[in-house]
């Protein structure tokens, strides 16, 4: 029999039931679930509203239950619905009439609203700690190539020379706002809802702060209708894993690129790469292009919980049953994803050599060219000119800035020098971008430096 059958004069069929039920995917919330009747049960009896005797004996039985489940000895029941009443029907089960006084000033409006919240907030921390340890990895990486230099890219075109250590703390800078987004996230839901009841609270003498207290929140909800109905909590993580699987997926592609034979700048472990059925001689970046793919995954949750939630009006409304599945997934994505790309990195090999020789193709220190000439004198617009027509002469003649002689160069304007040959030398190229953010050693230590103190401040 349903706990809600008193209403009804025939049971729902069977078809309903199917659909109705969320006890397949809800079920994952029975230590949130438990932990949050636990905290109400000892209320009600610190309240007077129900008999320590029996607040005493439903935790008991509460903990008991909790036990059995983790140890594979409890049967979810379709026919119980969700989480919320499989805990209870057993609860009442084992001890009668005294766990049936468990819901006194309770809904499974603001139960449900607890458990999630409970449930996300232990997942925004596993998943902040994986981007903490990819973005250490990244820092021991940048930490070995603060030298090696290697082509920086717009429209995928050479563009400037930058360095490896340069170029991997960017993604430890998406890294450590993905890290701060999901940390927002989470000071911002840290209420309590319990209390609100189905949707305006309780005549009960509750003490709503107590419970927050116990179960580990800042602080109570607000409003018993936002309490039960909010789930912008669930949508803002979403947002946030989006993003940070949007990062990943750059660097994926990156990867892709990079471990091609076009590129050959890394080389990845074999222990994250996949070969051919047919092709021998294959080596593919199928993790990388996994999480390429899985990001289509993580922003569909995003856009199916914000289509879900657009149109409904106050309180809650069983379509936000929908919520869970949509997270559950994207939470257990990230999280499946993370560990395995940090590892991928941490054993994929760098290719300086290849880097390099990339480098000197391209003409990639041509704007450093035209800001020689403007040193000496010449207005960019006209500079730019000048090395446009320089880089001309050398794509019909075969050559690069750095071989061509200062008889050539002096051809082209009269400003140049024998110093011109240090100001398009790669390194210096590099070394004099000694800008804050720049791809400079001494700038990239600093960013090193500040990534670093960044991490450390969040080490447990």
């Amino acid at each position: 029999m349903k706990l809600w059958s008193g209403r009804f004069s025939s049971d729902t069929d069977a078809l309903v039931d199917e659909l109705n039920a969320s006890i397949t995917f809800d079920k994952r919330l029975y230590k949130e679930d438990i932990a949050g009747s636990i905290a109400h049960a000892g209320m009600l009896g610190d309240q007077g509203i129900i008999e320590k005797s029996e607040a005493g004996k439903i935790i008991a039985a509460l903990n008991d239950i909790l036990a059995d489940i983790e140890a594979g000895k409890f049967e979810f029941s379709l026919q119980d619905e969700d989480i919320h009443m499989s805990v209870e029907a057993e609860l009442t089960r084992r001890i009668g009439d005294a766990g049936k006084r468990l819901h006194t000033a309770r809904s499974r409006n603001d139960q449900v609203a607890l458990d999630f919240r409970l449930h996300l907030k232990k997942e925004i921390e596993n998943i902040r700690d994986a981007a903490l340890a990819m973005m250490s990895v990244l820092l021991d990486i940048a930490g070995k190539n603060t030298e090696t230099i290697m082509p920086a890219y717009t429209h995928l075109q050479r563009a400037q020379p930058t360095t490896f250590a340069h170029h991997m703390m960017a993604y430890a800078n998406m890294l450590r706002r993905d890290v701060t987004r999901l940390e927002d996230c989470l000071a911002r839901m840290d209420e309590c809802p319990l209390g609100s009841g189905a949707l305006t609270g309780t005549t009960y003498p509750i003490d709503r702060r107590s419970v927050a207290r116990k179960l580990g929140f800042a602080r109570i909800t607000e409003n018993s209708l936002d309490g039960v109905s909010d789930r912008d909590y669930a949508v803002e993580l979403l947002s946030g894993l989006s993003i940070l699987m949007m990062h990943l997926s750059r660097f994926a592609e990156e990867i892709i690129l990079w471990c091609s034979w076009e590129f050959k700048f890394i080389e990845l472990s074999d222990a994250y790469s996949t070969g051919s059925s047919i092709m021998p001689q294959k080596k593919n970046p199928d993790i990388a292009e996994l999480v390429r793919g899985k990001t289509g995954r993580v922003y569909g949750s995003l856009m199916g919980l914000l289509t879900v939630m657009k149109g409904l009006p106050l309180a809650y409304n069983k379509d936000m049953q929908e919520d869970k599945e949509q997270v559950f997934d994207a939470v257990d994505t990230v999280k499946k994803v993370l560990p395995v790309f940090t590892a991928m990195l941490a054993t994929m090999a760098v290719k300086p050599d290849n880097m390099r020789r990339a480098a000197s193709e391209g003409f990639i220190n041509a704007t450093d060219c035209a800001d020689y000439l403007v040193k000496k004198g010449l207005p960019f617009r006209d500079a730019y000119t000048v090395i446009g027509k320089l880089v001309h002469h050398c794509i019909d003649n075969g050559q690069t800035l750095e071989a061509l002689t200062l008889e050539t160069y002096k051809a082209f304007s009269p400003l140049f020098e024998g110093d011109v040959f240090d100001a398009v030398r790669l390194e210096n190229c590099v070394g004099l971008r000694n800008v804050p953010g720049g791809p400079s050693a001494e700038s990239v230590r600093a960013q090193l430096d500040s990534v670093a103190k960044f991490l450390k401040e969040r080490t447990k």
